[in-house]
């Protein structure tokens, strides 16, 4: 498994915040909604590490997403200040996106989530191990 943190570092570190239960559960149900979507994840993890891509390479780096959909979660994530959308003016159009530092930000956490991921299949593997065979 590759680490996507490796790609890109780290970002200074924000001031801190204290947060109740109640918040901390606010915060990330609204941080979950900015992400939800079958494909946003995806063509997040194809713009990490500074890459700015045409629509037509997310298109072919994306195979199984619609051109309607794939148009329809790079606005969201364009609308949320996750990625940028930069137009160059020329015949024929050429439009790329790429991550806002904002957006950049976001690839520890996903980092993590990964990390995480991956420690239930440690888990589950070590319990496979150790039941008794019939």
């Amino acid at each position: 498994m590759t680490s996507t943190d490796k790609k890109v570092g780290y970002l200074p570190k924000s001031k801190h915040h204290d947060y109740t239960r109640e918040t901390a559960a606010a915060g990330v149900e609204k941080i979950i909604k900015l992400l939800e979507g079958r494909w946003k994840l995806v063509i997040l993890f194809h713009l990490f590490g500074g890459q700015i891509l045409r629509f037509s390479d997310l298109e072919r780096a994306i195979p199984a997403i619609s051109q309607k959909m794939l148009i329809q979660q790079l606005r969201q994530l364009e609308q949320d200040g996750i990625v940028q959308r930069i137009v160059h003016h020329q015949v024929p159009p050429k439009v790329e996106y790429c991550l806002t530092e904002w957006g950049q930000a976001l690839c520890p956490a996903l980092d993590a989530l990964l990390t995480w991921a991956a420690l239930r299949e440690d888990i589950s593997d070590k319990h496979a191990d150790s039941s008794p065979s019939d």
